[in-house]
């Protein structure tokens, strides 16, 4: 699974970490976190994320 990058902050959302003080469960895909959900670090959407080449 890919990693994705938080264009304002720099917070990189690792699918196997997950974000459990959101609710992410480790080993969700950025693609199946629900659409609401913002950036722990600035809050921003989804949309301001992008995929990070590894």
């Amino acid at each position: 699974m890919k990693k994705y990058l938080c264009i304002p902050c720099g917070y990189e959302y690792d699918p196997a970490q997950g974000d459990p003080d959101s609710g992410i469960a480790p080993e969700t895909a950025f693609e199946d976190i629900p659409d609401d959900w913002t950036c722990p670090l600035c809050g921003v959407g989804k949309d301001q994320f992008e995929p990070i080449d590894d």
